[in-house]
């Protein structure tokens, strides 16, 4: 037998003792809450039970990923589970422990007083391999190369990255890296952002640092304290897997348009009321608007209770409004306030009035202080030019006051809302009823792209400051796209400490795509350093020439179908104005497919926008007709900039045309990128305002005014470009 064969039969015998005392440690765990002294103490054992029980590894899976043995000779074997044998001796330990954070941390420059470090392949917990560095070596064979501080690429990494996708987010807490662990294991007490380029891991190591933090800060921190907020549902689905791998299994996990109340979702609105709606400035005018709502009283309120009146004066019902709206406290609490001191003033004239004789109280009441809901709230005040303009006050213009105003839905239940809304629902609950549910520590991704309001939103829920924000400023896209990483957190809680660190190398991006995506850097975001991708992909990008716009959908199916058929998870990223098409050349060919508009990433072909195709990840990626792509967004290029980066391994464009050169890319020559309509300039916006208004003028009576501009809007965000009488479309 090798020296090689013999340390494997050795090690798997290791694995198989410690895979055995795992499970003995799972049936006690099961057994726990019998030994409770009584009903409470069992309740909470059987919780504490369960939450441990589910913590612990599946018994198929790996007991260890990796062994450290230092200048004394001693073993440490690093896992999921901390794993005791019958004397409570360590056979492996959580690599969220202390003690494992050598493995991750150690290099050929600072061992940190290891002398070996072995990665483990495994078939569930059969070893088939193990790879060790030696780190005195390892500082010899580096010292000639030119980078020496670039991380090594393991085996255990590789098969990693070349492993299939299937729709969900695997933990990387066996190929974790020292940059990455340094993250992961920061200080609780920060508003930390993580920002790096596609490919870094970033939202892996902010789920990683949940899972790291619950296990070192247990007297602070419990899962059902933290809170991970996605950009969207097919988002939150991709991720919802990591954490319960890694053992935790009450983190709550949603999208940010899950924030506030549940209501109806599908509106469409201009770009300028979706920037509009976002701004800060939201705030102060659902505050003033809601303060609107409160009363003046009559000379005299006359109650006709138990058959006579009781008079309460001017003075005495203001007095009990003044105090009411004096009060520390949301609308509601504060309605109960006036209702209580008016109840009050009733009894002491007649302190025979029954509690059930006070109707006459709750009808002054609502009159003065009606009772609402954050959705009728938001309602009445958009649907009426009155309440918006006084509540604009002095910082809003005539102009933005007529852009939020919109028709509402006859019945509150048929109100369908914008995503832009959202979070002023939000915001109108928290102020009518109080802050919602608030967590220790809180995730946010794609948190370059929120909205001021947005943020509010979020910064509303921490109880303590803390938070890990991840994001990329070249993928930073939509109606409030940043350059900059103050302009977000300037809206978070300024308690704790901010810091923002950046990962350098990407792993899962093949260095082929990287290139061929980076070359929109420059003209998309030139302040953005380009990652460092140390790993190569299978070929080059494909670029998919077709002549007539008809060809365009299948040719884009028939590649995605030949990805499938060799077992690829395959994201078609489409436009919208493409999106029609390629459904019917997906359904023309009997192809089933999962849409993650409905947050669907089941199937072996995947349709996306280029917005919801951010965080996602694919085997191989067809993007769809960049130039349209460019065109759907003021910063096009940074959606097309994620479009080519959504794949591990293979990437394809169809277009029509020259914009893009033939397959194979040479990549050493530029490619020619898309470029966006150019701006209009101001001059020439107001002329077009000028132009619009007096056909409105001369066209339409004054009341239908802003009602008409308002219908015009609408129509130009939903409707396609009008087309030239030569029936080619503006371009």
């Amino acid at each position: 037998m090798t020296q090689q064969a013999a340390e494997l039969a050795a090690e798997q015998d290791y694995f198989d003792a410690a895979q055995k005392h795992r499970e003995r440690m799972r049936s006690e765990t099961s057994h726990a809450a019998e030994a409770a002294a009584h009903s409470g103490a069992a309740r909470w054992l059987a919780k504490w039970a369960k939450r441990r029980k589910d913590g612990i590894a599946a018994p198929d899976e790996a007991i260890a990923w990796g062994r450290t043995d230092d200048e004394g000779g001693t073993a440490l074997y690093v896992g999921r589970d901390t794993i005791f044998d019958d004397s409570a001796e360590v056979l492996v330990v959580s690599w969220k422990a202390p003690a494992a954070a050598p493995y991750y941390q150690a290099n050929h420059g600072n061992p940190l007083g290891l002398v070996r470090k072995r990665t483990f392949q495994c078939d569930g917990n059969v070893i088939t391999n193990f790879q060790d560095v030696v780190f005195a070596a390892l500082a010899e064979e580096l010292a000639e190369l030119t980078a020496p501080d670039r991380p090594p690429i393991d085996d255990t990494l590789l098969a990693e990255l070349d492993r299939s996708r299937d729709g969900a987010m695997h933990d990387i807490a066996a190929t974790i890296h020292a940059a990455q662990y340094e993250l992961i294991q920061a200080p609780l007490e920060q508003v930390l952002v993580i920002e790096g380029g596609p490919g870094t891991g970033k939202t892996a190591v902010a789920l990683h640092r949940i899972s790291y933090l619950l296990f070192n800060n247990q007297e602070q921190l419990e899962a059902e304290d933290v809170l991970v907020v996605g950009p969207h549902p097919a988002f939150t689905r991709y991720i919802r897997t990591v954490l319960p791998d890694l053992g935790d299994t009450s983190v709550e996990q949603v999208d940010v348009g899950q924030l506030g109340p549940n209501v109806r979702r599908g509106r469409t609105e201009a770009p300028a009321v979706r920037r509009l709606k976002g701004d800060a400035r939201m705030a102060d005018l659902l505050a003033r608007a809601l303060d609107a709502r409160i009363g003046v009283p009559e000379p005299a309120e006359r109650l006709l209770i138990d058959g006579h009146f009781v008079t309460l004066t001017a003075a005495e019902v203001s007095a009990a409004l003044g105090a009411a709206r004096a009060a520390a406290l949301p609308y509601a609490q504060r309605r109960q306030l006036l209702r209580d001191r008016l109840t009050q003033l009733v009894q002491d004239r007649d302190g025979s009035v029954e509690r059930e004789q006070f109707g006459p109280v709750d009808n002054l009441v609502e009159r003065l202080w009606p009772q609402l809901s954050a959705p009728a709230f938001l309602r009445d005040l958009f649907g009426s030019r009155g309440r918006l303009t006084a509540a604009a006050g002095h910082d809003f213009t005539a102009g933005e006051a007529v852009l939020l105003h919109r028709r509402g839905a006859d019945r509150l239940s048929n109100e369908v809302w914008t995503a832009a809304d959202l979070p002023l629902l939000d915001e109108a609950e928290a102020l009518i009823n109080g802050l919602p549910k608030r967590y220790a520590h809180i995730v946010v991704d794609e948190a370059q792209d929120l909205s001021p309001m947005q943020l509010r939103s979020i910064a509303r829920r921490s109880s303590t400051g803390s938070m890990t924000l991840v994001g990329d400023l070249a993928q930073s896209t939509g109606a409030w796209a940043r350059d900059h990483w103050d302009e977000v957190t300037r809206h978070l809680p300024s308690t704790l400490p901010h810091e923002t660190v950046a990962l350098r190398y990407g792993y899962r991006v093949p260095r082929q795509v990287y290139e061929f995506a980076a070359q929109l850097l420059p003209l998309a975001a030139p302040d953005v350093q380009p990652a460092e991708v140390v790993r190569d992909g299978p070929t080059n990008p494909g670029v998919h020439q077709v002549e007539e716009v008809a060809e365009r959908a299948g040719r884009a199916a028939a590649v995605a179908i030949g990805h499938a058929g060799r077992g690829r998870f395959v994201g078609i990223v489409c436009p919208a104005s493409c999106r029609t098409e390629v459904e019917a050349a997906l359904a023309s060919n009997a192809v089933t497919w999962s849409s993650a508009d409905r947050g669907e990433l089941d199937t072996a072909i995947n349709l996306v926008s280029p917005q919801e195709a951010k965080g996602l990840e694919f085997d191989a990626v067809v993007v769809v007709e960049p130039a349209e792509i460019v065109a759907e967004d003021e910063r096009g290029h940074r959606l097309l900039y994620v479009a080519f980066t959504r794949t591990t391994r293979f990437l394809d464009v169809v277009c029509v045309g020259s914009a893009l050169p033939l397959t194979p890319v040479p990549l050493s020559a530029p490619v020619a990128i898309p470029q966006q309509r150019p701006p209009v300039e101001e001059t020439d916006l107001d002329r077009l305002a000028a132009e619009i208004a007096s056909h409105v003028r001369g066209n339409a009576p004054a009341p239908m005014w802003f009602e008409a501009l308002q219908r015009a809007a609408e129509l130009l965000e939903r409707s396609e470009e009008p087309a030239e009488p030569s029936g080619r479309h503006r371009r």
